[in-house]
């Protein structure tokens, strides 16, 4: 088997039939399998599931997070390559096909992404990403790569000095469309559980580049990215805050797994006390 799609739902039934009939309507005679994980949905999802012919369905009984449940699906697999597709995308015309024959021509990718396309037409800048450090982080913060996006000093996060319209290798790309080879996977291992929402796909890229695996970007390739629809810009202030406290808190989890010691305390001190400080007051006013 070519590929196996892995899909996460919970409480999206509507942008997950979307997603599911886009798949449908351009698989021109691709040999694929869809896993699709259900995280404890209560909106009827499971229902409108299983009126799609032929998609593995593993449900879990709560809500897991993406990580966790993108493994349960990863084990099950078959496919020559795995692909985390979230709920909120529509493929476009021979989208996957494109990038299924970028990977056969590109060996050392261990992974690649193709453009993934807003609502509004701009590409969202989550696919296109450099490693969070220090630094990057920093100037993101800042809003000096907003002010300076061509300049690759302060543009390092999201690479914004590159050429857009050719494939490139990168740092990082995003969970919303992962396209990763199984060889790969085996070597790198699946995805830490230990985040439940929120830079688990930074994580994961940042072991595939440490076994020597290249990471691509791949405009050729479109996927609509229907944003803020399953995750962190919920309209509920609610979800918004909390989903808003995952983000910084696997954000933080990277750096110390990854970076504490690399940058010693000099630089990890006063981050620390950013995201914690981020943290309290997140759930402070959000009371």
């Amino acid at each position: 088997m070519e590929l196996s799609i892995i899909i996460v739902n919970y409480n999206t039934k509507d942008i997950t039939r979307a997603c599911l009939d886009s798949l449908a309507k351009w698989r021109d005679g691709i040999d694929w399998e869809i896993i699709m994980v259900d995280n404890g949905s209560t909106d009827g999802s499971i229902e409108v599931l299983k009126k799609y012919p032929g998609i593995k369905l593993i449900l879990n009984r709560k809500n897991l997070g993406f990580a966790k449940a993108n493994n349960k699906g990863i084990k099950v697999a078959k496919g020559k390559y795995i692909l985390l597709l979230n709920s909120d995308t529509e493929v476009r015309q021979d989208a996957i096909g494109t990038m299924l024959r970028f990977m056969d021509g590109h060996l050392k990718a261990g992974a690649a992404t193709c453009k993934l396309e807003l609502t509004t037409g701009a590409m969202d800048p989550a696919c296109h990403r450099g490693f969070p450090t220090p630094w990057a982080s920093l100037t993101y913060v800042l809003g000096l790569e907003k002010a300076f996006p061509k300049f690759p000093l302060f543009a390092g996060y999201h690479l914004g000095y590159k050429n857009m319209t050719i494939p490139h290798q990168v740092d990082c790309i995003s969970g919303a469309f992962f396209l990763a080879r199984r060889t790969a996977i085996s070597e790198v291992g699946l995805l830490d559980e230990a985040y439940f929402m929120y830079a688990e796909d930074i994580d994961w890229a940042y072991r595939f580049k440490q076994k020597g695996w290249e990471i691509w970007f791949n405009p050729e390739a479109v996927v609509l990215h229907k944003k803020k629809m399953s995750g962190r810009n919920s309209l509920l202030r609610s979800r918004a805050v909390t989903t808003e406290i995952y983000f910084h808190t696997y954000n933080w989890l990277f750096y110390k797994k990854h970076y504490v010691k690399k940058y010693g305390p000099l630089i990890s001190i006063p981050v620390h006390i950013f995201y914690t400080t981020r943290l309290f007051l997140l759930k402070k006013f959000s009371l």
